[in-house]
């Protein structure tokens, strides 16, 4: 399998990570459009198109509006309110010798304000004056226009509220049952106005829309944009305002009256009278009022004004109106907007990074909508943060949960998980005579090696591709886990022992196809326990932790017999592994308890036959158990790293009983305590401080230490091993290898190594006698004549008869140690032996 199968698989499973993502993205549009549909958010997005209202640039009066207004002051001067008809006559008079081309009056004058009735109605007939009335409807009269004006030049003041009081929208025209269509009065001001350049007409396309110039007006829906369910009576559009500040120039009636303004404000111009006095109460909330604190209203000549300005922009200057989109495109706004935030959710999971990357689609999410206003577009913008926010901590929230109980590199389920599938399992086997299921827990033999010599992310592409045909293997219906760095769990359903057995069958043949990574072909075999569970005689007691356990020691049982093996698993295991833990429990207790003891064997000279030195071996006194042998405890202690703080006191308690023994006889030459070093003692970066402290505090000579290590200790990492055994060989110490011709030593290396006696192993040594001159004495015979080479003595090992010492002595061997000179004694029984100088 290539290194690209390996990212195609990880690419497959973040697709099949991120559908959850995808699907609460589709929820939560689905949810939020129905709320929305329910009017559960208008008031919220109407709210946010006023904030975007006051974010666009102000557009400056419009210079070709000019605003008459009836200020307090004007009220105050004039005497009254209403103002008189002759004053409005009067200003009429004023503004006409100025040459507007229209006159808006925005004031009712359906009733006579004497004086000077008759004089404001001869004002009224003049061409280029429109006036204003009220429609009337169910809940009011209405308000008429003043006598003896032409309905062309009427316009009704229906301002549309929306449910807050908020003036958003404008409303042109209403169709009134057996009456002609009757236009709004900021219409019919712009009709006269335009009359001469362009009329609206309807759209050749839409038959119910308006084009005027190159304007359309798109007539509003009920639930066009951040609408739920409007009163959509007439023909409405929204209101594009134009300014907060000044939509026009403004000057107040008495300034016209006493002739007070610059004729070419009026010129050409399109004049509009009406009150601007807050007493009238003829003021209206706007967009802008939020942000308005003395005077949070807009006068009703003001808000006619804007609505103008809107008509004229559009025809004559191409500004756009305002645009919505239709449900389908809303929903597909919204949908993209919630699918981000569950992505993001879903893809960044560090909370800070998190916070950051959702902060920053909000802003996205903010301009984009902004820049969509603009242009001259309304489209949701809470309903889609909502959908970005809700998704996103929803997605997290689901996130951390999968996260729980899935494996963040091959998206398999945890540990936690497959014990959970594994109760489920259990429990369907209730009731259930003939319905088995297996457990294959699997180990990759030798990763370690791999990770550590091609790194961890080829490691990681390793586990990935092992998945891959793990899910090839296995049905559908069934589970496969990662339970530990190179450890896999199977859960096979419905099925017997001898299945099992195949499918493990299988799975070893899926792994000899060697996997190519980084170029390199990689070969990897898995060691398989199999555990069976569903008998009807054990579904009572059955536990899924007690399952996956049993499948685990069966693995290991496979282990221990080689690699790529399968064991099923079998009562006996358990046992063995129960007592393999009470025996690791009772070691790492064995130290504080002093249950530990030395025996010493002793090595000859062959030349002399006399005891020249003893090997220290321990030994266990357990309380309950007597005497435990080496070859059960030593191996745990090496797994639990017992064994180093027990070889720390091997070595002290031998130095110390050498300096007691020197102090007892009076030796021809100095005695030598042999002691053995473990691979983890070696590991130890203060080993050689530790020996020097040893040595200090028990008195013992340097010269008198003989520290032996195996060859495979040295041989892991030659150079490292050179260099501590050279400082130890500092200390004057001397060194042996143990075991010389088991392991791998190359003869290069040996002769860097500063050692001083190579330890041949008994199994060569005790072969020697039955095949006379054999294979084996020659082996022996080589490795003392290399010994000797390199300026090394010989030890051998496990000498048993006088044969195999007399065939030692005639190659040349100078040690020899074994049953036929002393077994390991106790410390007493050693001193007795040196006490009677035996000579062999």
């Amino acid at each position: 399998m290539s290194v690209a199968t390996g990212l195609n698989l990880s690419s497959q499973n973040r697709r099949v990570r991120i559908l959850p993502a995808m699907l609460a993205g589709v929820t939560v549009t689905l949810l939020n459009m129905g709320v929305r549909h329910l009017g559960g958010l208008q008031s919220l997005e109407l709210a946010s198109f006023d904030s975007l209202v006051r974010l666009q640039p102000d557009s400056g009066p419009d210079p070709r509006l000019l605003v008459v207004g009836i200020s307090e002051a004007d009220i105050q001067a004039l005497g009254r309110f209403p103002i008189s008809d002759g004053a409005i006559a009067q200003t009429l008079t004023k503004l006409q010798k100025y040459q507007p081309k229209v006159i808006g009056l925005d004031l009712y004058r359906d009733l006579p304000q004497a004086p000077g009735h008759q004089e404001l109605l001869a004002a009224l007939k003049a061409p280029n004056v429109v006036a204003i009335n009220q429609l009337s409807d169910s809940e009011s009269p209405g308000v008429p226009a003043p006598p003896g004006i032409p309905p062309d030049r009427v316009g009704f003041n229906d301002f549309v509220l929306d449910p807050d009081g908020v003036v958003r929208r404008n409303l042109l025209s209403v169709s009134q049952p057996e009456k002609n269509t009757a236009f709004s009065f900021s219409v019919q001001v712009a009709l006269l106005y335009l009359k001469d350049r362009v009329q609206p007409e309807n759209s050749p396309v839409h038959p119910h829309q308006i084009n005027w110039g190159k304007a359309e007006f798109v007539p509003l829906t009920s639930d066009s944009g951040g609408y739920a369910n409007i009163d959509t009576t007439g023909y409405q559009i929204l209101l594009k305002y134009r300014s907060g500040k000044e939509v026009a120039r403004q000057v107040s009636i008495r300034q016209v009256l006493n002739g007070e303004i610059d004729p070419s404000w009026v010129k050409g111009k399109i004049v509009l009278i009406g009150t601007t006095a807050p007493s009238t109460r003829d003021l209206f909330l706007t967009p802008y009022s939020p942000v308005k604190k003395q005077s949070p209203k807009m006068p009703g000549v003001l808000l006619h004004a804007q609505m103008l300005s809107q008509i004229l922009s559009a025809v004559l200057d191409g500004r756009s109106l305002f645009w919505v989109w239709p449900e389908w495109a809303e929903i597909l706004w919204n949908g993209a907007w919630a699918m981000v935030g569950g992505v993001l959710a879903w893809r960044i999971q560090h909370p800070a990074r998190a916070g950051l990357a959702g902060g920053a689609a909000l802003m996205g999410l903010l301009g984009i909508t902004f820049a969509i206003f603009t242009g001259g577009g309304w489209v949701p913008l809470v309903s889609p943060t909502l959908g970005l926010v809700v998704t996103g901590l929803g997605v997290s929230a689901y996130r951390k949960l999968y996260d729980a109980f899935h494996d963040s590199l091959t998206g398999l389920p945890n540990r936690d998980l497959f014990v959970d599938c594994l109760g489920r399992a259990i429990a369907n086997t209730r009731g259930r005579r003939s319905y088995l299921f297996a457990v294959l827990f699997l180990d990759l033999d030798r990763f370690k090696v791999i990770n550590d010599s091609l790194g961890h992310l080829v490691g990681d592409e390793l586990l990935m591709a092992v998945v891959l045909r793990l899910r090839a293997i296995i049905g559908s219906g069934d589970t496969v886990a990662r339970v530990g760095g190179d450890d896999f769990a199977i859960l096979v359903r419905n099925i017997d022992v001898e299945s099992a057995v195949d499918l493990a069958d299988r799975i070893h043949k899926a792994l000899i196809v060697p996997f190519e990574l980084k170029g390199q072909e990689v070969f990897v075999t898995a060691s398989i326990g199999i555990a069976l569970g569903g008998e009807p005689a054990a579904t009572v007691r059955e536990q899924p932790e007690h399952l996956l356990r049993d499948a685990h020691t069966a693995m290991y049982r496979a282990k221990a017999l080689g690699t790529g093996r399968y064991q099923v698993f079998n009562a006996s295991m358990h046992a063995l592994a129960v007592e393999r833990l009470q025996l690791e429990t009772d070691l790492r207790m064995a130290l504080k308890r002093q249950e530990f003891l030395l025996h010493y064997q002793p090595f000859v000279s062959l030349a002399s036959g006399r005891i020249i030195g003893f090997e220290a071996l321990v030994r266990w006194q357990h309380p309950l158990q007597g005497l435990i042998s080496p070859m059960k405890f030593i191996p745990v202690a090496e797994e639990t790293g017992a064994i180093v703080p027990l070889g720390e006191w091997v070595l002290e308690e031998a130095c110390r009983q050498l300096e007691l023994w020197e102090g007892m006889f009076d030796f021809d030459q100095p005695l030598i305590m042999s002691v053995n070093l473990s691979g983890k003692q070696f590991a130890q970066p203060d080993l050689v401080d530790r020996i020097q402290v040893i040595l200090e505090t028990t008195g013992l000579s340097a010269e008198s230490l003989k520290l032996e290590i195996t060859e495979s200790v040295v041989m892991d990492d030659v150079e490292s091993a050179i260099a501590v055994l050279k400082q130890m060989k500092a200390l004057n110490v001397k060194l042996g290898i143990d075991d010389f011709g088991t392991g791998y030593s190359s003869l290069s290396y040996l002769s860097r190594f500063p050692t001083d006696t190579l330890k041949v192993d008994k199994s060569f040594v005790g072969r020697m006698e039955i095949e006379s001159e054999g294979e084996n004495v020659a082996i022996v015979r080589t490795i003392v004549a290399l010994a000797h080479a390199l300026g090394m003595d010989v030890i051998a090992e496990g000498v048993e008869t006088a044969a195999q010492l007399a065939r030692l002595r005639a190659i040349g061997c100078e040690y020899g140690q074994g049953y036929f000179f002393a077994k390991p004694l106790p410390s007493e029984a050693a001193t007795a032996l040196m006490a009677s100088e035996p000579q062999w």
